[in-house]
């Protein structure tokens, strides 16, 4: 993934007026960051914490950001690792009680669209891959990043990111065959 036009102007922006620049980040890559953090941690107020934490980070430490390097795999990696940093354990989806459900019981949500049975089922099979699956999975499957983007957001090779999409998508589809 190359360096956008949009991702210069960012970049310029946060070093001329910072406000402007962060509100153009916001702009730019608020919404999908939230999208995958959420994906990750399946609850709305740890998303929303991530996603804080996530673009503050990158605001801060824009100038880390190497020369030619383009943006997005940047903000992924480290809106990935805040995600798996804010994860609760013991959170599942639930069908029977049509919400997200931790082990204090069920948490009001609407995020999850529980009357689509395939949708949940999807999502409870995603829960039950490892972090790196998972995180490579939702890269691939929602966000339509290349392997070699999902190598450099995971920290990986393109190679091992293909292998562990596939090894991801085999146990998924193992899962939502034995539910169906």
């Amino acid at each position: 993934m190359s360096i956008t036009a949009t991702d210069i102007e960012i970049i310029e922006r946060i070093g001329s007026a910072p406000d402007d620049g962060f509100r153009l980040l916001v702009r730019a890559y608020g919404e999908r960051l939230y999208r995958h953090i959420r994906r990750i941690t399946l609850v709305h107020a740890d998303a929303e914490d991530a996603l804080q934490e996530t673009l503050l980070r990158a605001y801060r430490n824009i100038g880390c950001l190497r020369s030619g390097e383009s943006l997005a795999p940047w903000l992924y990696r480290i809106a990935t690792r805040e995600a798996l940093r804010q994860r609760r354990s013991g959170i599942t989806i639930s069908i029977d009680e049509g919400t997200l459900a931790d082990a204090h019981g069920p948490v009001a949500d609407e995020y999850f669209d529980f009357s689509d049975l395939e949708a949940v089922h999807l999502q409870q099979a995603i829960q039950t891959l490892p972090p790196r699956q998972q995180t490579v999975f939702n890269l691939r499957y929602y966000d339509d990043f290349d392997y070699s983007t999902i190598a450099s957001i995971v920290g990986s090779t393109a190679d091992a990111a293909k292998v562990n999409y596939h090894i991801a998508k085999q146990k998924i589809t193992r899962y939502m065959t034995d539910r169906l």
